[in-house]
């Protein structure tokens, strides 16, 4: 019992060690990715107008974009695993992110006027709880095996798509070109009114991190769950509401970026345990780590053009994703 006790301190002790590392290295990225382009802008140097510009306006609006996404998708992708009991579950892989992109496509075809972030982020709200739903319905069915749940969310981002190539088609070239760079997901030109959505994701965010015990206990099935206290329902539809609102903010605010929620948790597990607790936590830091990295790549890559982030993740976490499905068929 007491090596038990101890050996169960080490491995707090060593969450927390982590969550301090990476909270360091989070600030020290975001510094980084402040100060790097075309004009570096270190802190230590003084700030002209044109710096000052560059600041205010560009890169710190870009960073806490790039941030906030990839915190909301990493822990909206760690609490989808265990919701369904996939490992291989996450907002871009199950066609939720998907949904949401579908609602503001359909949105920006349905009212003649320019919506405003409040808007977008509404419509794409609905669109990812439509389809998270949809996949916890079929989850909550005995018969539906974690292959077939995959295939069942690959199907949904598959029927999305094909309606979004419509939207392509019928588009001019000019929103066509827009739409199409807003879907393959970038945080380029984000700016101050767009973070409005920040209001909504900081506090849901925390939220869903706070969750982690209740997720540990329904870990161990909702009977057993049931009789330790935990309220299965309303958990369940909590998550669902709240990871509903962190993609859809997270498409409004920066398009379709995968596999963060994918890459991020996965290896996170691997590496430390299962205890969500900790894990929420540091899949959020982790994936704005992961995000803002990206991101920096996106506009240092190319010296006349910013690629798109979503390219970025895709390319990182495709094989990752791969390699996540042979070792599953290996087991």
């Amino acid at each position: 019992m007491i090596l038990l006790n101890e050996l169960l301190h080490q491995q707090q002790r060593r969450w927390r060690a982590w969550l301090i590392v990476s909270s360091v290295l989070l600030c020290a990225i975001c510094l980084f990715a402040i100060a790097v382009g075309e004009v570096w802008i270190l802190p230590w140097a003084p700030v002209g107008e044109l710096q000052q510009q560059l600041l205010l306006q560009l890169r710190i609006p870009r960073v806490l974009a790039a941030m906030m996404v990839g915190a909301a998708l990493a822990s909206s992708g760690a609490v989808l695993q265990v919701l369904l009991g996939n490992p291989l579950a996450e907002p871009g892989v199950l066609g939720i992110s998907g949904g949401a992109s579908l609602a503001v496509v359909l949105l920006l075809f349905v009212i003649p006027i320019t919506p405003t972030p409040l808007m977008t982020m509404f419509a794409a709200m609905v669109g990812a709880l439509l389809f998270t739903l949809i996949l916890v319905g079929f989850s909550r069915r005995q018969k539906v095996s974690m292959a077939r749940l995959l295939l069942i969310g690959v199907a949904l981002g598959i029927l999305s798509g094909a309606v979004v190539t419509w939207a392509f088609y019928f588009s001019d070239d000019l929103s066509m070109r827009q739409l199409m760079y807003w879907l393959m997901g970038s945080v380029a030109g984000v700016n101050w009114p767009q973070l409005s959505l920040l209001f909504f994701i900081v506090p849901v965010l925390v939220v869903l991190c706070l969750q982690g015990k209740s997720l540990d206990v329904m870990m161990l099935g909702d009977v057993a769950a049931r009789q330790l206290g935990v309220d299965v329902r309303r958990i369940r539809w909590l998550l669902i509401l709240m990871i509903s609102l962190l993609v859809g903010c997270s498409v409004a605010l920066a398009g379709v970026i995968g596999f963060v929620g994918l890459v991020v948790p996965h290896l996170l597990r691997l590496q430390l345990g299962t205890e969500n607790k900790y894990l929420l936590p540091l899949s959020a830091i982790c994936g704005a780590i992961l995000l803002v990295l990206a991101d920096t790549l996106s506009r240092i890559l190319l010296s006349d053009a910013d690629l798109p982030i979503g390219v970025v993740t895709t390319s990182l976490g495709a094989p990752v994703f791969i390699w996540m499905l042979m070792r599953s068929q290996l087991d």
